[in-house]
Formats: C-alpha cells, structure tokens, sequence
C-alpha cells in the first residue's frame, strides 16, 4: 500500500524537494503545506501516514503545530518527524521531549530521504 506523506515546510524549495525525492525513490504519495496552519488543515483532510514538519516557521513554529496536531483527535495518531537545522543536541533533545517520532537535519540528502524517514518509523519496504 502506498505511503502517505505531509510535508509542512515555510520554504517552497525544502517542500518542493522533499516531495520530488519521497514520490520518485519510494513512490509515496506527498502533499505539501507552507504553514503550520495550513499543516494543520491538510493533516485533518489527507489523513497521512506521516508528516514531516519544518521547526522553524513563521507565526506557527514545528512544536506549536505538532503540539496542535496532537490536540485534534482525528490528527494526534499520526507520526511527526521533525525537520530542523539545529542539531544541537540540546535542541535534539528537546524536540525529542515533545514526543515526535524522530528529528532529522536540513539539508537532507534528497536520495536518502525515504529510507531515513523508514528507518525513524519502522516502515518495511
């Protein structure tokens, strides 16, 4: 069954490359969001098997968005993977306290996305 992926990001070529990546190597289906808030409505209308979320963004940040996916029934099942480009381990651990299901740092390899993405949520091929 194919994989569907969320990917809210407030950078159009972050978005845009991560889709690309995850529909050409996996052949998952992707959607993408330019803001928490419309993260938050595309979550509730795509019902993905995962969403990968950008932590720094305008207006509605990554932990303000998850922290709003979390509180919507229809939404708080789905693993978030956290996009950042701190990698502080500070910041990792902090992120991680949110109980997301993983963090992985920007800039990705576009090649290794999908199987980076498995990996954190125990996905078989």
């Amino acid at each position: 069954m194919t994989k569907r992926v969320l990917v809210i990001d407030d950078e159009d070529d972050i978005r845009e490359v991560a889709q690309l990546s995850l529909e050409a190597v996996a052949g998952w289906e992707v959607f993408g969001a330019s803001s928490g808030s419309e993260g938050l409505r595309a979550a509730a209308a795509h019902e993905p098997d995962a969403i990968l979320l950008d932590v720094m963004m305008p207006e509605m940040d990554g932990p303000s968005t998850f922290r709003a996916l979390q509180a919507q029934e229809s939404t708080a099942s789905i693993p978030v993977i956290l996009l950042t480009a701190k990698v502080q381990a500070s910041d990792r651990s902090r992120f991680q306290g949110l109980g997301v299901a993983g963090v992985l740092t920007k800039p990705f390899d576009p090649m290794d996305l999908s199987r980076q993405v498995s990996e954190v949520l125990g996905w078989d091929d």
